[in-house]
């Protein structure tokens, strides 16, 4: 079984930046696609960003010119830029391996943007 960890979460002021990281126990083929989700209290899990192989991304609308989403093969990690935080960002952030029906879920990591 694949595990993912996540890293990078905490607590940042409106404005503020923060970079989450995701490794993987284990080596994943690259063809899977990489992302990152987020719930915030009260709401359903949504999607933050995802990176294709070759490259390609995709962003929510709410996250667009702010956020940047990064892979290394090499490491096996996945990566999500976050700038010019908002309080509504503030959720917990989960790293994603999907190919298919198959999906791999991280245990999350909470980002706080609060004054």
């Amino acid at each position: 079984q694949v595990q993912l960890a996540e890293s990078g979460g905490g607590l940042v002021q409106p404005g503020g930046s923060l970079r989450l990281s995701c490794s993987a126990s284990r080596v994943i083929p690259t063809f899977f696609v990489m992302g990152w989700y987020r719930q915030a209290p009260g709401k359903q899990r949504e999607l933050v960003a995802i990176i294709n192989n070759d490259g390609t991304t995709l962003y929510a609308d709410s996250v667009k010119g702010r956020f940047t989403i990064s892979r290394d093969n090499t490491k096996n990690t996945v990566y999500l830029q976050m700038n010019s935080l908002k309080p509504e960002d503030t959720a917990v952030y989960y790293c994603n391996r999907n190919l298919g029906s198959v999906n791999y879920w991280g245990q999350g990591t909470q980002v706080t943007v609060s004054s």
